[in-house]
């Protein structure tokens, strides 16, 4: 299964509060997780270059169908910013009617209990 390994494009301040996010994509065909997959790049490299991002990671489950994200902001706000700009934005709205199950996950956390771990994603995403 690939994993794009935590990235952090900004250092967040120590023992402040930052907003997490994760999601689980599964896609109706592999057809879907293809687009899917073929589509990471230009939203990746988004990340990589967004304001206040603090980190990102990404597994991939392709012949499952199922993608997992896991990022950490500064705000609700700056995620909301992201979301709705760049690749991420058409991307989103490209591969929507291809999407059979999605769930999504937010929560607060120290950015001290920086990078996060995927087990602690998976159990709030259920």
């Amino acid at each position: 299964m690939p994993v794009l390994p935590w990235t952090q494009p900004n250092t967040p301040p120590r023992a402040t509060d930052v907003h997490v996010f994760a999601s689980r994509f599964e896609t109706r065909s592999l057809w879907g997780a293809l687009k899917f997959f073929a589509r990471t790049p230009g939203v990746w490299r988004q990340v990589s270059r967004a304001p206040g991002a603090y980190g990102a990671t990404l597994k991939a489950e392709p012949l499952k169908r199922t993608f997992w994200t896991l990022s950490a902001w500064e705000s609700p706000e700056a995620l909301k910013a992201f979301a709705h700009t760049g690749p991420h934005a058409p991307t989103a709205r490209g591969l929507a009617a291809q999407m059979r199950d999605v769930k999504f996950a937010s929560w607060t956390t120290s950015s001290d209990d920086l990078p996060l771990s995927w087990p602690e994603a998976a159990r709030r995403l259920t």
